[in-house]
């Protein structure tokens, strides 16, 4: 093992602007925490109401940054992403009014476990080709287990759909660990250091939602809000505690989103487009992203506007809208490894 190797291993220690890095996001977790025990739902309006649009332009930012000029020969993977994320998106868009349609012939548990299975059967190929073009990443074990998780399905169809909502968030602590390691190796032990925070910090909001009294849910968007968090399945775990636990990673998400990654990851502006590979191709190129930028921004207004119209009709368009992006970082986390 020569010298280079090791030195990629062992403990670098913690420098001082690692101190800083670890400060940020420990301080971010406990606030959060603090935050979600105490005001479960104020805290999951602000979050989406200030966080949700901006987090979602910072990402697709940053995944510009992070894809190739051109496609070469990860062209069947990057194909293989496009169609499942806007064909996915799309079907689970459309199961409420098909069900509509279709009356008493098809109910929610097949579709969505119909749905269910077409998802993992896409995660499961482009794990198999993304370990086609990359030697060490070994995919051996990816078709066992994707049809033991589909038999899973069909026997509980819901469960993976109410375990998205809760891993979703938990993809962003993966994509930071990656930007660590591309762009600040020597903060990984840091930020490794910090991660049983987390957990800690659950705890604290476990513990103050069942000291707090039981949630009311008589309103329009705390009952929105307990059953994206999944009351309606989980029926032995309080509402507080879901709301309090999705609203607690959500914002520890968005934080990762809008702070720690661009200032690790983005190495100029937000708005400046040298630092994109495809901006770089040729001007038609680079007026096709910066129209793309700009109509993200202002969407992100048009969202706050509609968010003060009617937050709650909002909040469920965006959810359905989200569901693009909560599609787009699986191929992009792969992508990563």
């Amino acid at each position: 093992m020569n010298t280079e190797t090791l030195s990629s291993i062992r403990p670098v220690g913690i420098s001082g602007s690692s101190t800083w890095f670890i400060v940020g996001f420990v301080s971010l977790v406990i606030v959060t925490a603090c935050l979600a025990g105490m005001a479960p739902i104020a805290l999951s309006v602000a979050a989406v109401f200030l966080f949700a649009g901006p987090h979602n332009w910072m990402e697709a930012r940053y995944i510009l940054g992070r894809l190739p000029a051109r496609t070469g020969r990860l062209f069947p993977f990057f194909l293989v992403s496009f169609v499942g994320i806007v064909g996915l998106t799309v079907a689970f868009w459309l199961i409420p009014s098909y069900l509509r349609i279709a009356g008493n012939s098809l109910d929610y548990s097949t579709l969505y476990a119909g749905w269910n299975s077409l998802f993992l059967l896409w995660i499961a190929t482009l794990i198999h080709m993304r370990s086609r073009t990359n030697p060490r990443f070994d995919a051996g074990w990816v078709w066992p287990v994707a049809f033991l998780l589909i038999a899973g399905v069909w026997l509980e169809p819901f469960a993976l759909s109410v375990l998205l909502v809760y891993l979703h968030p938990c993809v962003a602590f993966i994509l930071l660990d990656r930007e660590l390691k591309r762009s600040h190796r020597e903060w990984r032990w840091a930020y490794w250091f910090a991660l049983p925070v987390i957990p800690l910090g659950w705890l604290f909001v476990c513990w103050q939602s069942y000291q707090a009294p039981a949630m009311a849910g008589d309103d329009p968007i705390t009952m929105a809000l307990m059953a994206h968090a999944g009351d309606w399945f989980l029926t032995d775990i309080p509402p507080r505690l879901l709301v309090a636990t999705h609203a607690y990673l959500e914002m520890i998400h968005y934080g990762i989103w809008i702070v720690l990654i661009p200032l690790l990851g983005l190495r100029s502006v937000p708005w400046s487009l040298k630092t994109i590979p495809m901006a770089r191709r040729s001007v038609s190129w680079q007026s096709a992203i910066t129209t793309f930028l700009l109509l993200g921004l202002l969407i992100v207004f048009v969202l706050w506007a509609c968010f003060l119209v009617d937050y709650s009709t909002t909040r469920t368009i965006y959810f359905l809208v989200a569901m693009f992006h909560v599609l787009a970082e699986i191929p992009f986390l792969l992508r990563m490894l």
